[in-house]
């Protein structure tokens, strides 16, 4: 019999843009003040990317790092996924230009469309295809550039997001090394307009009209989305721990998409997780969306947080309404 191919991540990388805002910033943009944001959100500052600096920009910066993280070469690729929702252009796919931009002609390369699930719901693509062996190495990137689509009219929302890219390399590996355990992907579409960008597609294609309407920036249900998310993201752990029969105490640490402090803190006492097996840098970096948990794991494989042979597990809610789940064995 062939022996089973196992499906992990050997490298992660990470990239901010250089331009930090912080709350007292915000106020000279919008009327708010940073307790309110403080309270509201555990967000304290977050980067903007320059004018000229794209999706794909981003992506291709913490890519680099991913691959420099598992000593591989851009030509080593076979596969790259980049999970976005503020793509350079409708079409081609960010990942084509990021394919380019890396010089990894070989490489296949395409976009998930999950919102802030989609680093999530590409581990589950990804581990897919190792698994089945049609690919050895790919490339997954989450990354995005919110400030694109903010309303600045709206202090509810604007306030919550900022820019960057988490990046992750999957690729065979031994049983318990860095290994993808389990996932679990969901959506449910009855629940589409709590959070959606209207404007661009073909439903409201871009006019004057959906320019002066403000229908091609972000509009977001706050309170809807915080009682959703914290019962199913709580649920979605549950069941990746159960797909990968184990228990939540043998969890050492929770990385979860990086919306708001008080969701997260919310998903930890519906688990009875401790604050400590929680991983937290939204106060640093808002909302990234698809970016958030790459970089999220990034940084908590730069801090040390994360053990050999530690079981760590991601979850991400985002619009559609999209859900995903993974627990990997460090």
């Amino acid at each position: 019999m062939s022996q089973k191919i196992r499906a992990g991540i050997l490298g992660t990388g990470s990239y901010l843009p250089e331009k930090i805002v912080t709350n007292k910033d915000m106020e000279k943009l919008v009327d708010t003040n940073d307790e309110w944001i403080v309270t509201r959100t555990g967000i304290r500052e977050r980067h903007f990317a320059a004018d000229d600096e794209f999706t794909s920009d981003m992506a291709t910066k913490a890519a680099q790092k991913a691959l420099e993280s598992a000593g591989l070469k851009p030509t080593d690729l076979d596969l790259i996924i980049v999970a976005t929702i503020t793509t350079d252009m409708p079409t081609p796919s960010t990942a084509c230009f990021v394919q380019t931009k890396l010089g990894a002609p070989q490489a296949a390369a395409f976009d998930i469309s999950a919102a802030c699930s989609g680093f999530v719901y590409g581990l589950t693509i990804a581990r897919a295809f190792i698994e089945s062996g049609l690919y050895k190495n790919i490339l997954l990137i989450g990354a995005e550039k919110l400030t694109t689509f903010i309303d600045w009219k709206d202090r509810g929302t604007c306030v919550l997001f900022g820019d960057g890219a988490g990046a992750a390399i999957i690729a065979p590996v031994a049983e318990g090394k860095h290994e993808i355990i389990s996932t679990y992907m969901a959506a449910n579409g009855t629940e589409a307009d709590l959070l959606k960008i209207p404007g661009g597609g073909c439903r409201f294609p871009s006019s004057l009209e959906s320019v002066e309407n403000r229908l091609h920036t972000l509009k977001m249900d706050g309170k809807q989305i915080f009682k959703i998310a914290v019962k199913v993201m709580s649920d979605a752990v549950l069941e990746a721990a159960k797909r990968a029969n184990i228990s939540l105490e043998q969890i050492s640490l929770v990385i979860p998409h990086q919306a708001n402090d008080r969701i997260i803190q919310a998903i930890g006492e519906r688990l009875g997780v401790s604050p400590d097996k929680l991983f937290v840098n939204v106060d640093k970096i808002g909302n990234t969306s698809a970016a958030s948990v790459g970089i999220a794991l990034d940084d908590a494989v730069k801090a040390g947080k994360i053990k050999d042979g530690q079981y760590v597990a991601f979850v991400a809610f985002g619009a559609g309404t999209t859900l995903a789940s993974s627990i990997v064995k460090w």
